[in-house]
């Protein structure tokens, strides 16, 4: 049985309440689950010590089991210093342009690359007077 610590959510709609817990990854979001580790209120200010409140020992002891954290109960658990803080996932890379826009830009750049260098020269010539 693949174990993950995620959140599942709880409150009522617009008031959303997390519960930290260890489930089967297999089980809905909201579903059954096997222990509760924690809980999220993401509507109390982020300096508040109740936001997040983790049962640390309980976590260390489903992690040693194999259960892997979802992306953000990992960045929690680097908060709290349980385990190294997760890299940030860089933004999604735009895609490139397509084969013709990709052309023209380049053309604009050797256009304006050889004004450049004809400035250049013409300044380099002394003018015939």
């Amino acid at each position: 049985m693949a174990v993950v610590i995620r959140m599942a959510r709880a409150g009522a709609k617009k008031q959303p309440h997390y519960r930290i817990v260890a489930a089967d990854k297999r089980s809905s979001r909201d579903g059954k689950f096997l222990e509760k580790l924690g809980t999220y209120d993401p509507r109390l200010k982020k300096d508040d010590p109740k936001r997040v409140t983790l049962n640390v020992e309980r976590i260390e002891h489903w992690l040693s089991q194999g259960a892997v954290p979802s992306d953000r109960v990992a960045r929690f658990l680097g908060a709290a210093k349980v385990r190294p803080m997760p890299e940030q996932r860089k933004a999604v890379q735009k895609a490139l342009p397509k084969a013709k826009a990709q052309e023209r830009t380049k053309a604009k750049e050797d256009k304006a690359k050889a004004a450049a260098d004809a400035a250049a020269k013409a300044a380099e010539t002394p003018a015939a007077g």
